[in-house]
């Protein structure tokens, strides 16, 4: 995945590593954004699909970037990524 130049400035100040964004792009839910993105976020679902391959003990030590979200264009370019801090909205 093709991460911005915004992206990885971003990533790099809000200390979420290339490996988190990776796994967004793999295991992550996808919700549009109606303005053409797609955000990629971690559910309890793809948690464990994310335990499951790759086992407990690395999705533990890397626990504080579960909250991590992240913003892909349509050309599928990471826009941008950051850390949730509420829960997402249903609508």
């Amino acid at each position: 995945m093709n991460l911005s130049r915004h992206a990885e400035q971003r990533s790099q100040q809000r200390g979420i590593p290339r490996l988190i964004v990776d796994w967004l792009e793999r295991y992550g839910d996808e919700r549009y954004d109606h303005n053409g993105c797609t955000l990629l976020y971690f559910t309890k679902r793809s948690l464990r699909d994310l335990e499951r391959d790759v086992g407990r003990q690395p999705v533990r030590r890397m626990w504080e970037y579960m909250r991590a979200y992240a913003v892909v264009s349509s050309d599928g370019t990471v826009v941008t990524v950051g850390k949730r801090f509420c829960r997402l909205n249903n609508n």
